[in-house]
């Protein structure tokens, strides 16, 4: 009986996957993340952090402001950041949230070129509850460094990845 009562207890403890969030037109998000890279002597380092607020203009169509800060101190001290606007397409699968789209804004800093930059972007959102989820995202940017041709640009980009935490509201 003991041992029944503990299966029935443990089973109420566990989350329900029943229960997910989803997003629907007139939807807002807020969400943090953050990176962070050190040599294998641990005496330089990269750490940054990003933040973005979105509106969801269709139940799958999200326009958002993003704005990201990146430290170095790797051989130099540099403060980077960027500004950017995103358009993203998400794929409603209940839980999971996959979104495509792309961003354009301003790169700026001690440690770069001050430039505009575009980017495709791929990413999944994966709800933990019905207002908040853990995300993953990739984009690659390209920058348009005054004097550069278009192919050069576009082989001169950079990787961007993201991991962070969202709330629907």
């Amino acid at each position: 009986m003991l041992r029944k009562g503990m299966v029935v207890a443990a089973l109420l403890v566990l989350p329900t996957f029943s229960t997910y969030g989803y997003f629907e037109e007139g939807d807002k998000e807020i969400t943090l993340s953050g990176q962070a890279a050190n040599n294998s002597d641990f005496d330089a380092f990269t750490a940054g952090a990003a933040g973005s607020i979105g509106y969801f203009m269709t139940d799958n169509l999200e326009l958002s402001l993003r704005q990201s800060v990146t430290y170095s101190d790797v051989g130099e001290t540099f403060l980077n950041g960027s500004t950017r606007v995103a358009l993203d397409f998400h794929f409603d699968l209940e839980q999971i949230q996959p979104f495509v789209g792309g961003n354009f804004g301003y790169v700026y800093g001690d440690g770069v070129n001050d430039t505009f930059e575009a980017a495709p972007e791929v990413g999944v959102k994966f709800f933990v509850n019905s207002t908040t989820f853990i995300f993953v995202m990739g984009e690659y940017q390209i920058f348009f460094d005054s004097g550069d041709e278009a192919d050069d640009a576009a082989e001169d980009g950079q990787f961007l990845y993201s991991l962070g935490i969202g709330f629907r509201f």
